[in-house]
């Protein structure tokens, strides 16, 4: 499993949890934030925090979290 890591997107410091089949738990400065699962290349979900199931919203915040992770493992 891979071990958790910081991105920074502006000023904003995103703490990045790996978990299980490309999901991850995100805390945004200190605090949790989301739960974001890996759809496609370039597209990322939200989870629902109740039931887990992705919530089909377009979000610029998810997909800049899911493009600076991809960033991440490539390096």
């Amino acid at each position: 499993m891979q071990e958790p890591f910081d991105i920074q997107i502006g000023a904003v410091t995103y703490s990045v949890f790996p978990e299980e089949d490309n999901t991850y738990t995100i805390f945004k400065e200190g605090k949790e934030h989301t739960h974001i699962q890996k759809d496609t290349e370039g597209v990322w979900l939200k989870l629902d925090y109740e039931t887990d199931l992705p919530i089909f919203d377009e979000d610029a915040e998810i997909n800049e979290i899911g493009r600076q992770i991809n960033l991440h493992q490539h390096e």
